[in-house]
């Protein structure tokens, strides 16, 4: 039996939820919608017209639509300053939560959802989609295979040109304080740990927005990173560039290993491998690691790896606890520019669980 969800938010990123995600999802009878939320009454016919929902439950008013529709969990597809609104929504109705990223706009709210979830003693999923789309999953698995030794440190380039107010989509991205970093760059950090392959203990950042930025707060950030393993790692996030060289799902990672450089760029990935002697090579002339094959990617593959966790499958990668990592990183990265010192990361996670449930 497929389980039943709620799905909070249909319009901006929900109309793909409703258009792409989570339609393979419904064919392959693991999920059901049965009912859609949006304050704005225009949106819901994202989900009459690629869901089947018929208008009856299809709601602008929350609460009704949770009180009417019994299902097993909820979707959460709302801007980040909503999402606990929506989790406190969803556990008061003793369901599961699987929602876009981050956790919630505060790292203070971030760690009381995944309080009040775990108190619960429900599962809640992160769709860290950037994470799991084809050409970082075939990076990932290469730099696992054993072949190419330590990795010694990580590079990430994220450029756009978005200068202009509306260019990066939803208008809230262009008038929040943090836009790079909440609604980019938290991607690319998690990205940048999960290849490490441990937590970071020190983070530096420099955050900004050009007077040609069309932005309300921070739209450029270059970022250094320390792991607890030893890995560093370099971050480069800039919105407003006169040319987007690698933009979203096109961005640039090389990894320099003991006995290989691994670069994905544009969706390429190559090998580089050490051959000894003065060799310098122009990136692209590598050895193309073919890219990996699936039927699901990104959101689609992470709501059914969330429905198999549902089902006494593993915890997802991306469950809310180890997902505290990453926004951690976030706003670790804010604190970092805003005093201009490097922030340790897991004492600024543990300060704030105190501070936030005392």
């Amino acid at each position: 039996m497929p389980y039943k969800a709620i799905l909070v938010g249909a319009g901006g990123q929900g109309r793909a939820w409703c258009a792409r995600f989570l339609p393979p999802n419904v064919a392959d009878g693991l999920v059901d919608v049965v009912a859609a939320v949006d304050v704005n009454p225009d949106a819901l016919v994202n989900a009459q017209e690629h869901l089947g929902l018929p208008a009856e439950r299809c709601y602008t008013d929350m609460q009704r639509a949770f009180d009417d529709n019994p299902a097993d969990f909820a979707i959460i597809v709302t801007p980040p300053a909503y999402h606990e609104a929506v989790v406190d929504m969803a556990l008061a109705h003793d369901l599961h939560i699987l929602s876009e990223k981050p956790i919630a706009d505060t790292l203070e709210a971030s760690v009381r959802i995944a309080h009040k979830v775990k108190q619960a003693g429900k599962k809640m999923g992160v769709t860290m989609s950037h994470r799991f789309d084809q050409d970082k999953t075939t990076l990932r698995r290469e730099l696992r295979s054993g072949r190419n030794g330590a990795i010694d440190y990580l590079v990430c380039r994220f450029t756009c040109n978005m200068r202009n107010f509306g260019d990066w989509g939803a208008a809230f991205r262009h008038t929040m304080k943090d836009a790079l970093m909440i609604e980019g760059s938290v991607h690319h950090l998690d990205i940048l740990a999960d290849l490490a392959g441990a937590k970071c203990d020190t983070i530096y950042a420099q955050t900004w927005n050009p007077r040609w930025g069309a932005y309300g707060g921070d739209s450029q950030g270059l970022v250094t990173m320390h792991f607890e393993n030893g890995v560093r790692a370099f971050y480069e996030g800039a919105k407003t560039n006169a040319v987007g060289l690698n933009g979203w799902a096109q961005e640039y990672v090389r990894i320099e290993c003991e006995h290989a450089t691994l670069i994905m760029d544009r969706r390429r990935v190559e090998r580089h491998p050490y051959e000894g002697g003065r060799i310098y090579k122009r990136e692209g002339e590598g050895q193309e690691i073919p890219l990996l094959e699936q039927p699901k990617w990104m959101n689609t593959w992470l709501t059914e790896l969330f429905v198999r966790w549902l089902d006494g499958g593993p915890a997802m990668e991306t469950n809310i606890e180890d997902n505290l990592q990453s926004v951690a990183l976030v706003f670790a990265a804010i604190e970092s520019s805003r005093t201009g010192q490097p922030v340790q990361v897991q004492a600024l996670l543990e300060q704030t669980r105190q501070q936030a449930l005392g």
